[in-house]
């Protein structure tokens, strides 16, 4: 099996998690949070369409991810979203991190809105 050295470029991967944090670049981050290009910023949780929407514009899809078990977003939430066209996956957190990972090393524009496991 040959293995491959992942380049995530300038991106910061998501390196791990624990309760109520995420490492983020070395360091621990609490949750919730967002992670996208333009770097990691907190978010207001489930009910937070705004955060959100402001990473519209520079993704092609957002990974939600509920915590540990996966959910459901509010239907407020949903209904802006694809208002506005914005792309959303939503799965429960760890498999989050791991697409997101994932498609950020291959080079896509994706970004990360993760809840506490």
């Amino acid at each position: 099996m040959r293995l491959n050295e992942v380049d995530f470029n300038d991106a910061k991967p998501v390196e791990g998690y624990g309760p109520g944090f995420f490492r983020v670049g070395g360091k621990a981050l609490s949750a919730p949070l967002c992670l996208s290009a333009r770097g990691t910023s907190d978010w207001g949780g489930l009910e937070d369409a705004d955060t959100l929407l402001q990473l519209a514009d520079e993704t092609d899809v957002i990974f939600v991810g509920t915590g540990p078990e996966i959910a459901r977003l509010p239907k407020a939430v949903q209904t802006k979203l694809d208002a506005a066209g914005v792309g959303v996956e939503v799965m429960n957190s760890p498999s989050a991190c791991r697409t997101y990972n994932v498609l950020l090393s291959e080079g896509r524009r994706v970004a990360l809105a993760l809840m506490p496991v």
